[in-house]
């Protein structure tokens, strides 16, 4: 009979507990009324969708160890379950109540190998402080919430809270934040290892959870203590990193209490999820879990937690990438976030496991790209190049990754322009062997030239493995060149783009008309270029070149040198000229010199 009468007592607990938890104001409790020895409950899914309470126990209260006047709370966790798979990958942002009252997220774990389920706990109200951040003034004018004011005062005064009687400092060391475990659905190990160090400069530690994405309805709402996933890339390839909801009201809630990437204002769907199954593991412990429908979208990604608003779409990256090869063609769509540090990054992942996971993928192979950035309100940017292996051994899908991925940043790092792209087309034809041809040498048989000749520049290719090549290539000496020595530069594209990249002018931020201009002018990698180089000056303003000035119009501009829009360098190609494409990526560069009678 006590048994039953426990069970009930317990039931009618958690009943109330939820029924609370989905009320629009919870009631708080701030960290200086909280000590050690208190008991309340925390909730978190450990199977499915419904979220399981958990006794917990106060130890003390950590202060300052997340940042300023970031307090913690230290917490011991009672129960079956949790004893057994201790503190795991995607608890965090379980909600913890004391006597019915939340007092904040689980959040951290203590070391590697805790023995003990022990977490420190984020205070409530430094979560609500994302809450404010995210409404309008008018939105905070109209808001009256007494619950959220109740949590103010969260730093106690000394001798207010218990504390543990070792130094904090040195305690937070082993103070960590749980990991949101980032489930890789559609990837290969190899494109996981191989952009985990990217991920992880980001701010994302790639904590490898097992699970899927699917479309598939959730009926049940979410609650505090819900399982709820950030997606960085859905479609035929996706990437979520999951965490726990800890407040939530009818337009909004909060989940981690940690940063999933403090990223500020964020874009990032936000997915309802169930767990398959929580995994226990002195090692890496975490939950399995299966992202399921579209719940709103996250906006805010600060210290202490991150911020998910319903009703809203996110704004996504569209892309399509084809794989064209001898055996067919194979088609992805997906789609990436929209985030400055992170969408780069995604795209590198994509592209390269796109690339890897497909039958036709060898060592021996080369990619011709042919594809487009479309940014809103600009003109593409084209995406026209080879990719072969590196004599360092790096395959071509990872130098086809990079490359996107360079360019991607690029776009991105400007402090003038926030692009709006809506959209990337990548065609990719396969060939199964390593097209790659090196300069051998160029030369001409005149010494001497006159304005208006027209020369010849024969070039030697040798290919990889394949016989020599010889590629005449006709040059016209400008009109308008000037007597002395004239220097011919006979080169792949990627010395001529490191040429300008080495002009100071791009070591200066541009704006994005300017960026994308730039990108559009880059030279393919599978043509000869022949450039003509004066000993006279040239200016540079922003992607707009100035050759060959005159001596009065350049000691005005010399003058200029230290201005943000204006470079002038003391050597001017007056004139290039290029292959058509040819069938290989070409390395190489030579010097010729003429001179000009």
């Amino acid at each position: 009979m006590r048994r039953v009468f426990a069970f009930f007592v317990v039931g009618l607990s958690l009943a109330i507990s939820l029924f609370a938890q989905s009320a629009p104001s919870q009631a708080t409790i701030p960290v200086d009324q909280i000590h050690a020895g208190m008991r309340g409950l925390a909730y978190t899914v450990f199977q499915g969708t419904q979220p399981e309470p958990m006794d917990v126990e106060v130890l003390g209260v950590l202060h300052n160890v997340n940042g300023p006047k970031g307090d913690i709370i230290l917490v011991r966790l009672h129960g079956a379950k949790v004893e057994y798979t201790g503190v795991v990958a995607g608890m965090s942002g379980s909600p913890v109540y004391f006597d019915g009252k939340l007092a904040g997220a689980i959040a951290f774990r203590i070391g590697e190998f805790s023995k003990e389920p022990i977490a420190g706990v984020t205070p409530i109200a430094d979560m609500l402080e994302i809450n404010a951040l995210d409404k309008s003034p008018a939105e905070e004018a109209a808001a009256t919430k007494p619950a959220i004011s109740n949590a103010a005062g969260k730093t106690a005064a000394p001798g207010d809270a218990a504390s543990l009687p070792n130094s904090a400092q040195d305690f937070s060391n082993y103070l960590k934040p749980i990991e949101a475990p980032l489930v890789f659905n559609g990837f290969s190990e190899d494109a996981v290892r191989a952009f985990a160090p990217q991920f992880a400069s980001a701010g994302i530690v790639p904590v490898m959870g097992a699970g899927s994405v699917s479309n598939e309805k959730q009926p049940e709402p979410l609650v505090a203590g819900s399982a709820v996933s950030a997606v960085l890339v859905r479609g035929d390839m996706d990437i979520s990193a999951t965490c726990t909801v800890t407040y939530i009201d009818p337009q909004r809630l909060l989940a981690c209490g940690h940063p999933l990437l403090q990223f500020g204002s964020v874009d990032l769907p936000m997915d309802k999820a169930q767990v398959v199954v929580t995994l226990a593991s002195p090692l890496n412990a975490f939950k399995i879990v299966n992202t399921t429908e579209e719940a709103g979208v996250f906006v805010q990604d600060r210290h202490t937690g991150i911020l998910g608003v319903f009703n809203k779409q996110p704004d996504m990256i569209p892309v399509t990438l084809s794989i064209h090869s001898a055996a067919g063609a194979k088609e992805f769509h997906y789609e990436v976030l929209n985030n400055p540090r992170l969408s780069p990054i995604a795209i590198m992942a994509t592209v390269f496991n796109a690339l890897h996971g497909v039958n036709e993928y060898g060592e021996e192979i080369t990619y011709s790209l042919n594809g487009s950035i479309n940014v809103k309100g600009f003109p593409e940017v084209a995406l026209k190049n080879m990719f072969v292996p590196t004599e360092t051994g790096q395959p071509a899908a990872m130098a086809a990754a990079q490359s996107l991925g360079e360019r991607f940043g690029r776009i991105y790092d400007n402090p003038y322009n926030a692009p709006a792209i809506n959209g990337v087309k990548l065609d990719f034809d396969l060939v199964r062997e390593r097209r790659w041809a090196h300069l051998e040498s160029a030369r001409t048989d005149v010494t001497e030239v006159r304005p208006g000749d027209e020369i010849t520049v024969e070039t030697v290719l040798a290919p990889y493995r394949g016989e020599r090549v010889v590629r005449p290539i006709a040059v016209k000496i400008p009109t308008s060149a000037s007597k002395g020595t004239l220097r011919i530069l006979v080169s792949d594209g990627e010395t001529l783009d490191r040429m300008n990249r080495a002009n100071p002018v791009f070591g200066r931020k541009l704006d994005l008309a300017s960026t994308i201009a730039l990108l559009n002018k880059e030279h393919s990698n599978n043509r000869l270029y022949v450039s003509l180089l004066e000993a006279d000056p040239e200016a540079r303003v922003a992607d707009k070149v100035m050759p060959t000035l005159p001596i009065s119009v350049m000691n005005v501009m010399d003058g200029m040198r230290g201005n943000q829009e204006m470079i002038v360098s003391n050597e001017s190609n007056v004139d290039e000229t290029a292959t058509p494409p040819l069938d290989y990526v070409v390395s190489g560069a030579q010097l010729l010199t003429v001179t000009v009678k």
